[in-house]
């Protein structure tokens, strides 16, 4: 009787694997590569030159970045761009820097006194809500073509005009001597950053970001995302991929007019 499967004779070709056309991939990005060098991996490992991404993690941060392959995929990027964050972020008190978070030049180091967890919850209250918010030197955000982070390190500073967020929920997870432990969910275009700095300048100390993990944007979670260290050899990364490809027609479907 003949087997139920195929196993290719010397010389013979199995058939190829049906060619990927588009797809959206959440991927749980570790610490440590950039944004762009996990769109680098997944277009490896796919074999697919129209590969973007939506929304940029920095190096020293993790988590949830959205990854659209192919062009049905890739022309809905700005709407998933539009869609609300969350973020858990670490906060270090009593430090401020050029750049708002750890890769950057301290410029200021002030005493931190002890707070009560009731001033500490009392002053992220404070943020809560629609504000506000200036564009840190040292972003992605465009003047003249170009970010300001290409003026910033060359010491010609950009004041762009504050822009609208929305603070949904800020809440203290966790407080050390030095440190705050924060769940954020936020409009997009909010600095997580800044917020940090902001939450240090209010509370008389300074502070800046040591720590960022995005949970989710829009209607997409991290718990449902790839492990993003299982994309350095392109046959697991295939496979992780493919197990958890989006497709346009569903992504759509959950999609709401909002975003």
């Amino acid at each position: 009787m003949p087997s139920e499967a195929h196993a290719a004779s010397p010389g013979e070709k199995l058939p190829a694997e049906p060619a990927l056309e588009a797809g959206i991939f959440l991927v749980d990005k570790p610490v440590g590569p950039s944004s762009f060098r996990m769109v680098q991996l997944v277009r490896r490992a796919l074999s697919i030159k129209k590969v973007g991404h939506a929304g940029t993690l920095d190096p020293f941060a993790s988590g949830l970045l959205v990854i659209c392959v192919g062009r049905p995929a890739t022309r809905l990027i700005s709407r998933f761009m539009d869609g609300n964050k969350r973020y858990e972020a670490v906060v270090k008190l009593g430090i401020e820097t050029a750049t708002q978070d750890l890769e950057g030049e301290v410029i200021a180091q002030h005493a931190v006194r002890a707070f009560s967890r009731e001033e500490l919850e009392q002053c992220l209250a404070g943020f809560l809500g629609e504000q506000l918010q200036t564009p840190p030197q040292f972003s992605a955000l465009k003047h003249q073509g170009k970010p300001l982070y290409h003026y910033a390190r060359r010491g010609i500073i950009i004041e762009k005009a504050p822009r609208p967020v929305t603070i949904f929920r800020l809440q203290l997870l966790d407080a050390g001597a030095d440190t705050l432990r924060i769940r954020v969910d936020c409009s997009k275009g909010t600095y997580i950053r800044t917020l940090a700095a902001d939450i240090g300048r209010a509370l008389g100390c300074g502070a800046h970001l040591i720590a960022l993990r995005r949970l989710g944007s829009g209607p997409f979670g991290v718990e449902n995302a790839v492990d993003g260290s299982l994309l350095q050899d392109p046959v697991p990364a295939r496979q992780a991929l493919l197990a958890k490809v989006l497709t346009v027609e569903e992504v759509l479907a959950v999609l709401s007019p909002a975003e």
